[in-house]
């Protein structure tokens, strides 16, 4: 029996969803994006619920540096390497994370076998490949749909990034949401020693330091307070040399990130190229509340109770100000990694319920 060709009656009777899933990603430890924490984390719950799960990533084969961001890692797999190694996993279902060197290895697998596979969207690329190149988002657009329509389901974090690849053609579309670990992300965590004598209010960006994340747009703003970047990246050398002001705490996890979230007074989230923005609930876990711009990502999780949106940062900040942190809190404690897995399965269990035509 082949077991990528479907499920067998017997298991589909005893299984609700397949229990042995292969994923496939460009992006992995010891990458850390919201794009490999959620990847490491839904795999860490599948296989606390019994499911046996295979991660393809680059750590598996030799790679060689992003042109641009050379903290990317590429892997240059041998032709028909990835294949080997889904064939010998012999998976209920394969997921492609990415649309990279591995993910295009196990699309043109699939394609050749006739085996059903979901992608997801995880960053608007088009938008973050012309920032780093200055050509048009069109160019890419066309590949991301060539890439995404064969796949039986494409999962998307939020409801405008739905709305968003609808209207680019693309219809097999899955609601995968995000969680926060509540028992790391509070509103009690303790308070970094950086802040201590810092003015307020303390204007928080959390993230990778790279030109498409804008972090510019933060920093060249005039809002009175404290500007604080935690993260590392290319960017780091330049954002030091042109915003001298600022102060750069570098990469912080665990309770000690929390604790940056938790004491700063408002979140500023500056991206206009993610689908979602992990970082913005977990601040609003701490009781954080969030100013950006109103993109997708941002419209999708913030209201006016726990956030401000503005096309000006420094309105979105001011108005933020004014939010309960309670209500911040409150919000953030109803993403669950629990439920997201429940729907990264399901877009895998729907192989069997739906046929192939949008």
């Amino acid at each position: 029996m082949n077991r990528m060709a479907g499920f067998p009656d017997e298991t589909r009777n005893r299984h609700p969803f397949p229990q042995r899933i292969a994923i496939v990603t460009d992006a992995w430890l010891p990458q850390m994006n919201g794009v490999v924490r959620t990847l490491t984390t839904t795999c860490e719950i599948l296989r606390a619920r019994g499911h046996a799960v295979e991660v393809i990533s680059p750590d598996l084969f030799r790679s060689v540096p992003c042109p641009t961001y050379p903290d990317i890692r590429l892997a240059m797999a041998p032709p028909g390497a990835v294949g080997r190694r889904l064939a010998a996993i012999e998976p209920d279902a394969i997921h492609i994370a990415t649309e990279g060197p591995l993910g295009l290895a196990a699309r043109r697998h699939c394609l050749a076998r006739d085996i059903p596979f979901t992608t997801a969207y995880h960053t608007q690329f088009p938008e973050y490949l012309a920032r780093r190149t200055g050509l048009s988002p069109g160019l890419f657009w066309r590949y991301i749909r060539w890439f995404h329509a064969p796949a039986r389901r494409v999962l998307v974090a939020t409801e405008s990034i739905r709305a968003e690849l609808r209207a680019r053609g693309l219809h097999r579309l899955h609601s995968w949401s995000r969680g926060v670990d509540l028992a790391c992300f509070h509103p009690r965590a303790p308070a970094p020693p950086e802040y201590a004598d810092l003015p307020r209010p303390i204007q928080l960006y959390v993230g990778r330091l790279a030109v498409e994340k804008n972090i510019e747009a933060f920093l060249r703003g005039s809002y009175p307070g404290s500007r604080v970047v935690v993260g590392d990246g290319p960017a780091l050398a330049e954002l030091r040399a042109r915003f001298p002001e600022a102060h750069y705490l570098g990469p912080r996890t665990g309770a000690e990130l929390a604790g940056c979230y938790a004491h700063a007074d408002v979140f500023v989230f500056p991206s206009r190229t993610d689908t979602f923005g992990l970082v913005m609930i977990e601040a609003l876990a701490c009781g954080t509340p969030v100013a950006a711009y109103p993109v997708p990502g941002p419209v999708d999780i913030v209201t006016d109770k726990v956030g401000a949106l503005s096309e000006d940062l420094d309105r979105a900040i001011a108005g933020a100000l004014f939010s309960d942190r309670a209500d911040c809190a409150e919000l953030g404690a109803h993403y669950s990694w629990d439920a997201a897995t429940d729907q990264f399965l399901a877009g895998l269990a729907a192989f069997d319920a739906e046929p192939l035509a949008a």
